[in-house]
């Protein structure tokens, strides 16, 4: 494999997508790119509809503490003696002539309004809605761990676009270089003072670097379609995203202050989610309690056929309690108290793989660091190297094959200098995930 083509694609890794979004004329910055992928990408609108639905269920679980208020209302016609005679004696209508057996056909009217209340519930109330407030904040957690996913997602994403963009400039400049070299080859050749292969391997390389130009451009376009994709935007027929020429704010992001995991969104929902667990044990338990539950109803009977109406009312107080149920409690509690113990396992678990993130992130922008220390001086190295065997190039005190070598040298050096000064920032971001923590906040 040619060697531009190695380290542009190493430069380019992960920047790949297929996407559908819709540029704006904005110059980007990363706050900028941060603060839209928070507003506009589709994850964030999932994880906001998922916190409305569990404030929903606290809803739900508030209902325990507030009346059950019912009406209803419907409309008979019968033959049937028990039916009649009840309907006959609810309408005020019964009389000593009538005859059990044949009462005829009776109409009646009803309206029933019915009032409940819980005045006990084993707790289940209780321990329900407490489950529901954890379960909400679980979700919130959710909702944070999705938008620093997506803040990252957007510096890499940017600084993705930053690095093919630099690679396109790098690979430019040499192409450039190439091109006054093969000028200078054309004279000397037609002066008699060059061989006619050393031409020709001038000319070869700089076609080879031009495809890689190539190359280069369209990786650039993709990244620039995956930064629109991560922003949740669409691409405009022509558009352009235009970078903001000095990004002072990602360049001097510091290293984040704090070395732990104790603000991470995952480590912290599951917290929750145990709570939430703990709580629907006690709600299986409260199934061994009694219910007492206290009732009132009214209800307002109209019969046409004998134009007749009466009205009634019926309160009182019912407790329940459930003496045997076959097993069935009991087998509810040891699976919530299954549960309690598979959401601790999960935050053991949790722990360690978070810790481990962290030093990865850490040794990983450690690494990146001094990569961009080599880079860079290996850069200057190489640009000092070229600029001398251009000039005994031109003298012609130097081989072609050498002048290539230095030229494909300098390439490669900056390449890898646009590919490190990226990654070192990527590393940053990244660490800043591991630990909990947003690099930008959204305006």
């Amino acid at each position: 494999m040619h060697p531009l083509r190695y380290f542009l694609r190493r430069a380019l890794r992960g920047a790949l997508f297929v996407a559908t979004a819709s540029l704006s004329a904005e110059t980007w910055t990363a706050p900028t790119a941060v603060a839209t992928a928070l507003r506009n990408n589709p994850d964030v609108e999932v994880a906001h509809h998922r916190l409305a639905a569990a404030e929903a269920m606290i809803e739900q679980a508030r209902a325990a503490w507030l009346p059950q208020v019912a009406l209803s209302s419907r409309y008979t016609e019968t033959n049937s003696p028990m039916v009649a005679f009840g309907a006959i004696l609810n309408q005020r209508a019964f009389h000593f002539g009538l005859d059990f057996n044949q009462p005829g056909r009776i109409d009646n009217l009803n309206l029933t309004g019915t009032v409940g209340y819980n005045l006990y519930s084993g707790g289940r109330a209780t321990a329900g809605k407490r489950a529901a407030e954890a379960g909400a904040r679980a979700v919130g957690e959710d909702l944070r761990a999705a938008q620093q996913q997506l803040a990252h997602g957007a510096i890499r994403a940017l600084l993705n676009l930053r690095k093919a963009r630099a690679a396109v400039g790098a690979i430019a400049a040499g192409t450039e270089a190439l091109a006054a070299a093969v000028a200078n080859a054309r004279l000397r050749f037609e002066a008699g003072q060059m061989l006619k292969a050393d031409l020709l391997s001038l000319e070869v390389q700089l076609a080879e670097t031009r495809e890689v130009l190539t190359s280069a451009r369209h990786q650039a376009a993709l990244a620039e379609r995956a930064f629109l994709y991560v922003l949740g935007l669409e691409p405009t027929p022509g558009g352009h995203v235009e970078l903001a020429e000095e990004d002072t704010t990602l360049s001097a992001l510091p290293l984040p202050p704090s070395a732990t995991i104790a603000q991470r969104p995952e480590l912290l929902g599951l917290q929750e989610r145990l709570t939430a667990a703990e709580h629907l044990v006690e709600v299986a338990r409260g199934a061994r309690r009694p219910t007492v539950n206290a009732f009132a109803s009214y209800q307002y009977d109209h019969g046409g056929k004998l134009n007749r109406h009466g009205d009634s009312w019926l309160a009182g107080v019912a407790v329940d309690v459930n003496l045997f149920d076959g097993g069935q409690t009991s087998g509810k509690i040891r699976q919530a108290a299954a549960e309690v113990a598979q959401v601790k396992a999960m935050i053991r678990k949790t722990r360690l793989g978070l810790a481990l993130e962290v030093e990865q992130a850490r040794l990983a922008h450690d690494a990146a660091r001094a990569r961009l220390a080599v880079s860079d001086q290996t850069v200057a190295q190489a640009e000092e190297s070229a600029a001398l065997s251009r000039a005994r190039f031109a003298q012609g005190v130097l081989l072609t094959a050498e002048l290539i070598g230095v030229e494909s040298r300098l390439l490669e050096a900056n390449m890898r200098r646009a590919v490190a000064q990226a990654d070192e920032r990527i590393a940053l971001a990244d660490l800043y995930r591991s630990l909990g923590l947003l690099p930008f906040t959204a305006n």
